[in-house]
């Protein structure tokens, strides 16, 4: 049997790789191996002096390391490195899909010079085919952030028969074909209309058919906001004494914001560049109901492609900018949204 001794130990334990020494006078921690009644640990019997204690530190460190962005073999290489490969994957894509067209349709725009791109845009019949197309997309815009709300909020909220097929339904226009569309619509409310209802060949044909095509976008984009929105505020503001429109307006409203704005702008987007849902309702009737689809179209069929370029680039630019300020509208809404929260 050996004595215990109260006096402190004059030489130390080395230590592995990877350990530190515990500060004299202060107990070792669990992970290193001790516990209160461990007399090497100084537990009940007072702590030790000059003993190295094990500890994690090492693993803790490596489990960092792999928390990080991506290990050396990722997609992201190690944190703070750029992976060649995939940025040069990703710039030979979209430079083959999306930046060498565009660049292809710009020249060809600018032919003839600044001078001629400036004639075909603002020639009659092509401005008006922008004004068509532009005031019409903008109606249906409209239309779909009040209506596709409407549908987001019953399907989420409300339990009735049929709800999962009317929630497949919503998701028909990306999938059927959009000429398809314009033959069904054009049976519904053409010449011999079945219900007794004439919309082909005006500007109400048109809404139909690009209120139609662009329906998903808003729903799509504002019913996963709903479905993660916190029910109890709600309730909080009902049980105030809150009305079902006063909750809507002053608590969801500024929730789904940001999302009805992308979804319009979306649906915008989508519009002003659609041409199968309109190609027979619409009528193509110039500076009435022909939309600026169907002036490129009629442009390239009488050989003058510039001009058809010039208005696809200027189509192209009334997108982008759309997109652009709809971007920052929903983004600083957001801010204001999170900083009230």
């Amino acid at each position: 049997m050996t004595a215990h001794t109260d006096a402190p130990l004059e030489a130390s334990v080395d230590a592995p790789a990877g350990t530190r020494s515990a500060p004299a006078g202060v107990s070792p921690s669990p992970g290193g191996g001790r516990d209160a009644g461990d007399p090497a640990g100084g537990g009940a019997h007072g702590p030790t002096r000059g003993v190295t204690v094990p500890t994690l530190v090492a693993p803790r460190r490596r489990l960092r390391r792999r928390g990080g962005s991506g290990g050396a073999g990722g997609p992201g290489g190690a944190a703070g490195r750029v992976n060649p490969l995939g940025i040069g994957i990703v710039t030979l894509w979209l430079s083959v899909i999306v930046l060498l067209p565009l660049a292809a349709l710009t020249v060809a725009s600018f032919e003839d010079g600044l001078s001629g791109f400036w004639r075909a845009v603002t020639a009659p019949t092509a401005f008006a085919s922008l004004a068509v197309t532009v005031a019409v997309s903008a109606v249906v815009a409209v239309i779909n952030a009040v209506m596709g709300t409407l549908i987001a909020w019953v399907l989420v909220r409300d339990e009735f028969p049929g709800k999962r097929i009317v929630n497949a339904l919503i998701d028909l226009p990306f999938a059927l074909p959009t000429i398809v569309a314009s033959i069904v619509l054009l049976s519904l409310y053409g010449p011999n209309s079945p219900i007794d209802v004439h919309l082909n060949a005006t500007r109400w044909g048109l809404v139909v058919a690009l209120a139609f095509v662009t329906l998903p976008f808003v729903v799509r984009s504002v019913q996963p906001v709903l479905i993660e929105a916190d029910r109890e505020v709600e309730e909080a503001a009902a049980s105030l004494g809150a009305s079902g429109w006063t909750t809507f307006r002053r608590v969801m409203l500024p929730v789904l914001a940001p999302a009805i704005f992308g979804g319009a702008g979306l649906a915008f987007a989508r519009a002003i560049g659609e041409y199968g849902s309109v190609v027979l309702i619409g009528g193509n009737i110039p500076r009435e109901t022909q939309v600026a689809s169907q002036y490129i179209q009629q442009q390239i069929e009488i050989d003058r492609p510039q001009a058809a370029a010039a208005v696809s680039v200027a189509l192209l630019a009334i997108a982008f900018v759309t997109l652009f300020v709809l971007r920052v509208l929903s983004t600083r809404a957001q801010r204001r949204q999170e900083q009230a929260a």
